[in-house]
């Protein structure tokens, strides 16, 4: 069944049915870390998010080039043009090679994507590899009439540019308060105007990483990357650019008009962005000083956190929130998560258990039909997980009266519903089972309570009622419900 995905558009700001422009392939980027710290939970969101997008995409018969780009020189966050490169300082402090640096971050960011259960990319770029493509993107600007040189340093010239294309049409920013909001920046007294941003800078005596060019030994602006690896990997034109809304302004305004200074027209098709995760109301960032990383989540080791968290919790407890709303973190609402998590790795649990029926029953294939359909059309309205959750939690209340013996399915709708159930939860939206975490304590535990509740049937059997009420009582005050079933036994752990 063919799907007619719709995604919001920040460009044009409305939903827009998606239609690549190659028929059958989409190439996407979206920008990855800046790699002098351990990823924090920020990081996180827009790696699920877009990694969900990647998955429906393909599941819908797309083939996708995913480029997710790494920044492994720290000069390039935001407006830094001016100071000392963040990995630099810190591999003068720790007195290591750069790259050494930004590699032992790298190899952490991809530990705790693979934790997340998030998919590599088609391709995944470094900066540092594409500084010829950013120098030729920055010829282009120059022979174009839009970017000047400056004292070694070379700028993108803002006003000029307006004068023929708008600059401010993805953040919806006229000029004027951009001037006026402007920050006086040093070295401002290179630059023609104000709001002027760099395309390549002169790196002072003192700068460790720097690489040859036409215009001075030095290094790129950090807008410059995005495009020019864009362009080399997806060509000068290509479906959809992703990011955090904190992207929006500067970076990808500016990305917009380097492209379309350097070959007149705009290289992306859509532009997404997932909203941010706030503490207290505050953004969450490296910048703000108020994030807990990743590893921090897994372990529990940090003042903020109750307890520890596992990564299928983390990436539940985005999910359950539309990408473009925003999330605040509280220890509650993880907790929250993890037991959402539980109730649907215990539906997957009763699919594998349940016995079906020999005749037709009261769980029919028009239900599992419609879940599909209303699962697919939560998914193709600007990728609705938090509808999909819930749909899925409906499933898990169904097979609960199943496994209550209060209804029956047979083996085809059975079947039928499992796959629906993995499709959206497991391969769409990247959940997993992960035994030995808070949310697959049933797993690790299961022989041992299995075992026991054994025991107890036999003394149930022997009319030992001591033995059998000890049982279930001690196994109460653990946290696991047990319930008797005509077949047996059947039981859980609550949180």
């Amino acid at each position: 069944m063919e799907q007619k995905l719709f995604v919001y558009n920040t460009l044009s700001r409305k939903k827009e049915e998606f239609k690549p422009i190659t028929p059958g392939r989409v190439g996407m980027y979206v920008c990855g870390p800046t790699v002098y710290g351990d990823a924090h939970l920020g990081h996180a969101r827009p790696a699920i998010t877009f990694d969900v997008l990647f998955r429906y995409l393909q599941h819908i018969g797309y083939k996708v080039r995913y480029v997710r780009n790494i920044t492994d020189v720290g000069h390039l966050e935001h407006d830094a043009d001016e100071g000392e490169d963040k990995i630099a300082k810190k591999a003068r402090l720790e007195q290591l090679e750069p790259m050494e640096v930004a590699q032992y971050y790298t190899n952490r960011f991809h530990d705790a994507m693979a934790a997340l259960n998030v998919l590599p990319p088609s391709i995944e770029p470094h900066a540092t590899g594409h500084i010829i493509e950013q120098i030729q993107l920055v010829k282009e600007i120059m022979d174009n009439g839009y970017a000047y040189e400056s004292e070694g340093s070379v700028y993108f010239d803002v006003p000029k540019y307006n004068k023929v294309y708008r600059y401010g049409k993805l953040s919806g920013r006229n000029l004027e308060d951009v001037i006026n909001n402007s920050r006086e920046l040093d070295g401002v007294g290179e630059k023609h105007n104000q709001v002027d941003f760099a395309l390549w800078k002169s790196a002072q005596p003192q700068h460790i990483m720097r690489w040859p060019s036409p215009w001075s030994d030095g290094f790129p602006g950090w807008h410059c990357e995005c495009t020019a690896m864009g362009r080399k990997y997806l060509g000068n034109h290509f479906d959809i650019h992703g990011g955090g809304m904190d992207l929006i302004f500067p970076h990808h305004e500016c990305e917009i008009a380097q492209a379309v200074a350097s070959q007149g027209s705009d290289m992306v098709n859509y532009w997404m962005h997932n909203n941010m995760i706030t503490i207290n109301g505050q953004k969450m960032g490296k910048s703000l000083g108020n994030f807990i990383t990743l590893s921090q989540f897994f372990s529990g080791e940090h003042e903020s956190l109750a307890q520890a968290y596992s990564p299928m919790t983390i990436r539940f407890f985005i999910l359950q929130a539309h990408y473009r709303s925003t999330v605040d973190f509280s220890n509650e609402a993880l907790q929250a998560s993890e037991k959402g998590l539980s109730r649907l790795m215990e539906g997957m649990k009763n699919l594998k258990q349940i016995t079906p029926a020999s005749a037709p029953g009261s769980v029919t294939m028009d239900y599992v039909n419609e879940l599909e359909s209303k699962c697919y059309e939560a998914m193709n309205d600007d990728l609705n997980t938090p509808i999909v959750i819930s749909h899925l939690f409906d499933v898990c209340r169904v097979l609960n009266t199943i496994v209550d013996k209060k209804a029956t399915i047979d083996a085809p709708t059975l079947e039928a519903l499992t796959k629906v159930f993995h499709t959206f939860a497991l391969d769409i939206l990247g959940l997993k089972e992960e035994v030995g975490s808070n949310s697959g304590r049933e797993e690790a535990f299961g022989k041992v309570v299995d075992m026991l509740l054994e025991q107890r049937m036999i003394a149930k059997a022997n009319k030992d009622w001591a033995t059998s009420d000890k049982i279930r009582d001690s196994l109460a005050e653990l946290g696991f419900e047990v319930k008797d079933t005509k077949d047996g036994f059947s039981w859980k752990l609550n949180r």
